[in-house]
């Protein structure tokens, strides 16, 4: 068993200090290796978890430096017959388990703050969930185009049936008519849809027809981090939201109902919710507030 571990047993002054050997007053440093004899002529098994002393003499104390399960298997390939479980527990009980340094933890960057409408805007697209479609509508696909405004949260959304470059070009245009402050700059994710950086044909630097629309109405298009859809989050959040409120309660016969109804939410209930980013006040009442000041 774990006796034919160590050979030969090591002196009665030997003191385990983590991964060290103090031998009298000399210091030995388990190697990196397993099965290594040190100078003094210890053979010593270094793994990230501590050994077991049961079995062992009390002046044999073994220390070990690596992952338990890797530990377990080399113990399984000297003879040893207990479980991982068992391992662990009787480590955790002689509190000789391995210290773990914790991983450090991600600090988000402050996100910068817009001062007025329209200073930018996040633009996003969403599946419509099919378990939503019922009767004609059942089996195609629809897809909801987002537009939200950083600063005071207002948002228009539009329901297309192609996820398209096409579809993406159509969208800037109804939004300037419906937003009621000029948009200065739209922010959306590496999407196909939206710029040709990532196309599966070879990246290009041509602008994507959604690109050219920004430029004809003198709208810059900034793009986010490449799989990081955080940096996106509030249009993000929203399409968060609308799962919760709006289609988990709601079902469209057609894509012409679904245009309806999204229309109809978005104007009575979304644009009209207090939220707490804002004071706890409606999108709509931080556009009326600002035209107020200015």
């Amino acid at each position: 068993m774990l006796k034919n571990m160590v050979s030969p047993k090591l002196p009665s002054n030997t003191k385990p200090t983590g991964s060290i050997f103090t031998v009298g007053n000399d210091v030995t440093t388990a190697p990196s290796n397993p099965s290594v004899t040190t100078p003094e002529g210890h053979t010593i098994i270094p793994t990230s978890t501590p050994l077991r002393k049961s079995n062992l003499s009390p002046t044999c104390a073994d220390v070990i430096q690596m992952p338990d399960s890797l530990f377990w298997v080399k113990l399984m390939q000297r003879g040893y017959s207990r479980s991982i479980p068992g391992l662990y527990r009787f480590l955790r009980k002689q509190g000789i388990l391995a210290v773990k340094p914790d991983n450090p933890k991600y600090v988000a960057k402050p996100y910068e703050q817009m001062q007025y409408p329209g200073q930018r805007i996040q633009i996003d697209v969403k599946f419509v969930p099919s378990i939503c479609l019922v009767n004609e509508a059942k089996g195609q696909h629809f897809y909801q185009y987002t537009a939200i405004d950083e600063y005071s949260r207002w948002r228009f959304v539009e329901a297309f049936e192609e996820h398209s470059s096409y579809s993406s070009a159509l969208f800037p245009a109804h939004l300037i008519k419906a937003f009621p402050f000029p948009v200065e700059c739209v922010q959306t994710d590496n999407g196909q849809e939206f710029t040709k950086r990532f196309s599966p044909y070879g990246g290009s630097d041509k602008p994507a027809i959604f690109q050219v629309q920004l430029m004809k109405h003198g709208i810059k298009h900034k793009l986010i981090r490449p799989f990081t859809p955080r940096h996106n989050g509030k249009v993000e959040r929203s399409h968060r939201k609308g799962n919760e409120r709006f289609y988990a309660a709601h079902t469209f016969y057609s894509f012409e109902d679904l245009c309806r109804q999204l229309k109809l939410y978005n104007r009575r209930d979304y644009n009209n919710f207090p939220m707490r980013p804002l004071g706890w006040k409606t999108p709509n009442q931080v556009l009326r507030d600002y035209l107020q000041s200015v």
